[in-house]
């Protein structure tokens, strides 16, 4: 076992390479440290998505009729993300961008405005109109009570990333995948992006190492006003 050939450091990714292509079938270290959903947080998953499915289909579906007016093409995005051990699973947002927005990522990277592998722009210019909106009022998200109730996510726990913002965290930033990703954590409630990127997992993993249920009522009220205060 080691970890994904992409996490390693450069000098030794082509020895990681020699050994996957000439030793015996390699394969991830994640898996190995796994922490299943306790059984409390679990029901709470599903008692909460079911509710906020309920709660917000108005507002959901009140988005989706603004995004197919304002833009052409689907208004439900769905991207691969890493979650539990490094399986890939497909998260669903609301779209907020352009559909070349995906695209055009690799020509904006100079203006990123976090450290480290992952990719956020406050003014990003691939944003439609009212996108802007519903990105600071975490509209967008509301998808993603589906990925909950599926399994895929928690109400709380680290931000998934993108696959390719994975791969390339380094060894130590993939402990968070220890744990089942969140539709909130402690990143989104103390600043965001204004958080450097080693900060940030340093709050996953002390989450992940805290889990309990009267912290995760405390993170929900604070995702609950940071929601409300668009912070």
């Amino acid at each position: 076992y080691h970890y994904h050939p992409r996490a390693l450091p450069p000098e030794l990714r082509a020895y990681g390479e020699r050994i996957a292509t000439g030793g015996p079938p390699v394969r991830p270290m994640e898996p190995l440290f796994v922490r299943p959903l306790p059984r409390w947080k679990r029901a709470i998953d599903i008692l909460g998505s079911l509710v906020g499915l309920v709660l917000t289909a108005p507002i959901l579906f009140g988005a989706i009729a603004l995004i197919k007016l304002v833009s052409p093409g689907p208004a439900i995005f769905r991207q691969e993300r890493t979650g539990l051990g490094g399986a890939r699973f497909t998260l669903f947002k609301l779209r907020t961008m352009r559909l070349d927005a995906q695209a055009r990522q690799a020509e904006l990277h100079s203006r990123n405005e976090v450290d480290g592998p992952a990719f956020k722009i406050a003014a990003d210019p691939r944003v439609i109109r009212f996108g802007r909106f519903l990105r600071t009022s975490s509209i967008d998200e509301l998808p993603q009570f589906w990925n909950v109730l599926r399994g895929d996510m928690s109400l709380l726990g680290p931000r998934p990333l993108p696959c390719h913002e994975s791969d390339d965290c380094l060894p130590w930033h993939r402990r968070r995948l220890d744990v089942t990703p969140g539709m909130s954590g402690l990143w989104q409630v103390s600043g965001r992006s204004r958080i450097p990127f080693d900060a940030w997992v340093r709050m996953d993993l002390e989450y992940a190492r805290t889990r309990a249920p009267l912290r995760d009522l405390l993170l929900r009220v604070g995702t609950i006003r940071a929601a409300l205060f668009r912070r």
